[in-house]
């Protein structure tokens, strides 16, 4: 009993350390709301960008819209690998303030953007705001609650943060659709980068003293930690949960990018208003938010596997609805569904990362995970930009479908379950 308490609390520099929700669900609740912000950030952009691309700057090429997201997301998986790095190096809290300065003149430069190019450039800065702000807060999460409850502390670090890409998303629109398409946001986007660098500066704590409390309950286990290019090429194919949560991770975001930048033209083709649309982009990310607070807790009771195939197969089939159906209520439904998938996925396969990496090595495998997930709004774009322009927006959105189904389908056979790393 003294020793199983020892595994739970330690003291450092006078202060008392202890893993757990129940210990730190101050810096728990600071954390969900600070991530909330950083979601907030790239939802501004969810509903106007892709219209701005072609009202105010003519852009006609589907490929050529979409280069902001593709910018976006490699930006964003670079940022994500120095993360994992840097938070395992220089600390959590260092990494969230660095992401927040770098968000600070990504509004300024979307509002005042004499060209296409100033706006995609700006895209490249927000992509390392989130790879770097993301990537901390899911660590700090994963460091406060340990073992137990990774799947719980995921579900909400993503509740809040997708919650917050849907409300900012129709907020967006409203805003648009009375101070312009770029001056509403814009200003939104001050205020949110704003709070959210004063939040961590004043209020967030450093929190790698419960990695490393963490890590003294696995010390029975010898087995090296690997460097960054062993885990990367790890990642490729060996290393089967690696390979498998990271082509999952990779699929899915390819759905997102998909979802970002061609929902919003599709919708608008459709003849709805921009705050129609706005609506609309807004069901799936709000969807995925609130139902992470019981997918995230259900994949610590029933494990991280089945979960991930249920989702992916769930979001192929809802992407093959919305490429061959057409209307508010077909679109609704299938946008409910692919939010539904997406929720029983996300949180799932960050919590199984946690399963796979001890705390020494967690901000490393974080950093590949991530690194391979965002790549595909790179993947995404291109693809989709590509197909759309040859063969139309609905065969890009059915063919991705077909890929996610085939994903969910690799995940069944190459995956075991990760929740038993727990027993380490």
């Amino acid at each position: 009993m003294h020793q199983a308490r020892a595994l739970t609390s330690s003291f450092t520099a006078g202060h008392q350390v202890r893993l757990g929700l129940a210990a730190n669900w101050r810096q728990f609740t600071l954390l969900v709301a600070v991530n909330a912000f950083v979601g907030a950030m790239v939802g501004l952009e969810r509903a106007v960008l892709p219209i701005v691309a072609t009202t105010e700057f003519g852009i006609a090429s589907t490929t050529a819209v979409l280069s902001f997201v593709a910018t976006f997301g490699l930006a964003k998986a670079l940022a994500n690998l120095a993360a994992g790095q840097l938070v395992d190096r220089r600390g959590r809290r260092v990494v969230l303030i660095a992401g927040w300065l770098i968000a600070l003149p990504v509004p300024l430069l979307i509002v005042w953007a004499p060209s296409w190019w100033w706006i995609v450039a700006a895209n490249a800065l927000l992509g390392m705001n989130q790879g770097l702000a993301w990537s901390a807060t899911v660590i700090m999460k994963i460091d406060l609650v340990g073992a137990r409850r990774r799947g719980f502390a995921m579900g909400l670090n993503e509740f809040a943060g997708y919650l917050a890409v849907a409300g900012a998303a129709f907020a967006s629109g409203v805003v648009a659709s009375n101070y312009g398409l770029r001056a509403g946001p814009a200003y939104l986007g001050i205020a949110i980068a704003l709070v959210g660098l004063i939040l961590s500066v004043l209020f967030v704590h450093e929190t790698s003293h419960h990695a490393a409390l963490e890590e003294s309950s696995t010390l029975g286990d010898v087995t090296p930690s690997p460097s960054l290019s062993q885990l990367l090429r790890r990642s490729l194919w060996s290393d089967r949960p690696m390979f498998s949560v990271s082509q999952a991770g990779l699929v899915n975001n390819l759905n997102d990018g998909l979802a970002w930048g061609v929902f919003p033209l599709l919708f608008a083709g459709a003849a709805f208003s921009l705050r129609q649309v706005s609506a609309l982009v807004a069901i799936y990310p709000a969807v995925w938010g609130i139902c992470q607070l019981w997918t995230g807790p259900l994949s610590d009771r029933w494990g991280r596997k089945w979960l991930i195939v249920t989702g992916m197969l769930l979001q192929g089939i809802a992407l093959v609805s919305i490429a061959q159906t057409r209307g508010v209520f077909a679109w609704t439904a299938a946008l409910i569904a692919l939010g539904v998938g997406t929720a029983l996925v996300y949180p799932t396969l960050l919590a199984a990362v946690g399963d796979i990496a001890r705390p020494s090595w967690r901000g490393i495998a974080v950093g590949v995970y991530r690194l391979w997930r965002d790549l595909g709004y790179v993947v995404g774009a291109l693809l989709a930009g590509v197909v759309a322009d040859a063969f139309g927006v609905p065969a890009a959105i059915s063919g991705i479908g077909a890929l996610t189904i085939a994903s969910g389908l690799l995940v069944a056979v190459r995956l075991q379950e990760t929740r038993v790393a727990e027993a380490r």
